[in-house]
């Protein structure tokens, strides 16, 4: 069984929060919603399980994080190309970029809303998973700040985004904790 090491939410370093080697169930169970052989964007990727996972499925990926020795393990992995941007005190790296998809699990910094959600191309897709409240009860993240509230994701496409899925649980694996899923697809606007 992985563990997680939820010490990025405030508490430590971001290669810390992303120590898992398989791939989210929820992001395999809705990759095959992207565009084939698209673009996707994966968020605060870490190490890259979830980079290396679609882009042996064929897909582009651009593999973003704050922590460059973490990204180093991506260095020569086929369809996958890395940047080193901190998400939370920069810029945002992609104002103007369209992606047929963006994976964003085990993170939360509710600014970026906004812009993940430009960040969609028509069509595209939006996997994201992280703790909900309640979770403070089995361990980090514990801090508000760092849970989505009651039905958060469900808001955040709401009027935007087309939902194909959402769960808000408990789970047992790959640790106790309270979790937020959304799959969620964009409509096209008619004006990108």
């Amino acid at each position: 069984m992985h563990s997680y090491n939820i010490a990025f939410y405030g508490m430590s370093s971001s290669a810390q929060h992303h120590d898992l080697e398989s791939p989210s169930a929820w992001v395999c169970r809705f990759a095959p919603l992207i565009r084939a052989g698209g673009w996707v964007l994966d968020v605060a990727c870490g190490s890259g399980r979830h980079a290396r996972h679609l882009a042996g499925l064929g897909y582009r990926v651009e593999a973003v994080d704050r922590d460059n020795e973490a990204l180093r393990r991506l260095a020569g992995v086929a369809g996958v190309t890395t940047r080193v941007a901190d998400l939370e005190n920069g810029p945002w790296p992609y104002a103007g970029w369209h992606f047929d998809a963006v994976i964003v699990t085990n993170y939360l910094h509710r600014p970026l809303f906004s812009p993940l959600l430009a960040a969609l191309a028509d069509g595209g897709v939006l996997i994201y998973e992280t703790f909900a409240a309640g979770n403070e009860r089995y361990g980090r993240p514990g801090n508000p700040d760092f849970l989505l509230k009651p039905g958060e994701l469900l808001e955040l496409a709401r009027g935007r985004l087309r939902v194909a899925a959402y769960e808000d649980l408990y789970v047992e694996t790959p640790k106790p904790a309270m979790i937020q899923r959304l799959c969620a697809v964009s409509q096209s606007s008619g004006a990108r």
